[in-house]
């Protein structure tokens, strides 16, 4: 038999006015979250779709691997990742991380350890999409050197393309015979054809020749290996100076301060934030009259500076960093046509203006002043109060650089140095230093 109790709870909702007024809009309640729902899933649906259309038009890995790997057993190009990518698979694409069809990155493995893998895809609009076509749209990468280039030809063609490149530096030299060595994969004393192909090809990358040009730099990626001119990175633990990056797809309907809400939540400790920086500010000397010239960082953007488990600074990412030489030339005239005049890869035109406009605002808005823009809000938020007046002025200062850095070079690196030391004494001698 019911318990009485539970027979009035019963008669209640049953009986009582109330309840009655509550079963008359149940249809109308009904409908309405109906429709709610539907929308949830129209919503949701829109997202997956836009997800999976951007994943298969920028992820092309497979293409990749494939001309990499013909091009290989050919006999057309050579490289020190060639075996294992293509002939015993301990190096393999996993995470696809690619921003550009043209331009493939992805996380992988390379003897189970964590590597980035990059590489360039012809754009698929160029082509009819055949396997075929885009073997032969590749061949043309690899036409330099040609057959019956010496050893001392092809040091000059070096010579020559990185002076333009790099411009007049008492250095090339040595950058020459570290190019020769790196593409001396079986370390015989001597430069296959193939070897000299892919070096050259690998060449025509901006990021790759700053890599090469940076090696002994600490805050610059490790170059691990390549193939042809897919080449092999450190992995950066953390790709970013935040931790949220909001797809193209979802920036339209996910407002800005929200996300840079959620950045500011899931960012490091300051004093980790302070020491990152201090790894910026050392990486903006580095490339500041360095042995092989001066570059520009032409997009001071989050998304192009990372860090590692340390907490120590690893640019991510180095293709908005051109030589000062070539955009020099540029802006006097030179224009972006051939590989002969730029070092950006497949789409040298688009990519060479697009850094050239960048790099125009140099001549009022040197490195410094570029990198400290990027740092305000980094820095700013969470910073312990009895620094952040100081920090705030030095800042300030910073930002308001202007001139070329060569023409101020004693004001750059005060401005430079009061910051690092501003921060260093905040947190030396703790668990952050």
């Amino acid at each position: 038999m019911m318990p009485r109790a539970l027979r009035r709870l019963v008669h209640l909702m049953l009986f009582c006015p109330l309840s009655k007024g509550l079963q008359s809009r149940l249809p109308a309640i009904k409908v309405k979250y109906l429709l709610l729902a539907w929308l949830g899933i129209l919503v949701i649906s829109w997202i997956v779709y836009m997800q999976y259309a951007s994943y298969s038009e920028l992820c092309r890995g497979h293409v990749c691997h494939m001309v990499i790997c013909d091009h290989y057993r050919r006999g057309i190009i050579s490289g020190s990742s060639c075996k294992a990518l293509c002939d015993q698979r301990t190096l393999t694409l996993q995470r696809c991380m690619s921003t550009s069809s043209t331009h493939q990155v992805y996380n992988g493995l390379w003897k189970e350890k964590p590597v980035v893998i990059k590489c360039g895809v012809e754009d698929p609009v160029k082509t009819d999409g055949a396997p075929d076509a885009m073997l032969r749209q590749e061949m043309s990468l690899f036409d330099k050197p040609t057959r019956g280039t010496s050893m001392d030809e092809f040091k000059e063609m070096l010579h020559s393309f990185l002076k333009v490149n790099l411009g007049e530096q008492s250095s090339l030299s040595t950058l020459v015979d570290r190019v020769i060595t790196l593409a001396d994969v079986n370390q015989d004393g001597k430069v296959s054809l193939a070897e000299a192909k892919s070096i050259w090809a690998l060449l025509q990358i901006n990021e790759f020749l700053l890599m090469v040009a940076l090696q002994e730099k600490e805050h610059t990626p490790k170059l691990l290996g390549f193939c042809g001119d897919l080449y092999v990175t450190e992995r950066v633990s953390h790709n970013s100076l935040y931790r949220l990056e909001v797809p193209n797809s979802l920036q339209s309907i996910v407002p800005e301060a929200l996300s840079s809400s959620l950045n500011h939540w899931l960012a490091p400790a300051w004093p980790r934030r302070a020491r990152i920086t201090i790894g910026l500010l050392e990486f903006v000397e580095e490339v500041f009259h360095g042995s092989y010239g001066s570059f520009l960082i032409c997009d001071a953007n989050p998304y192009h500076v990372g860090y590692n488990s340390k907490y120590d600074c690893k640019m991510a990412n180095l293709r908005s960093v051109a030589s000062e030489a070539v955009v020099r030339g540029f802006l006097k005239g030179r224009r972006c046509e051939t590989n002969a005049d730029c070092t950006y890869g497949r789409d040298c035109t688009a990519t060479c203006d697009r850094l050239v406009k960048q790099c125009n605002t140099e001549v009022v808005q040197p490195n410094l002043a570029k990198v400290c823009m990027l740092l305000q809000d980094y820095l700013l938020f969470g910073a312990p109060s009895d620094l952040r007046g100081d920090l705030e002025k030095q800042l300030r200062t910073c930002v308001t650089l202007s001139g070329l850095a060569s023409q101020m070079e004693v004001h750059h690196s005060l401005v430079l140095n009061n910051l690092k030391t501003l921060l260093w004494k905040k947190i030396s001698n703790t668990q952050y230093s």
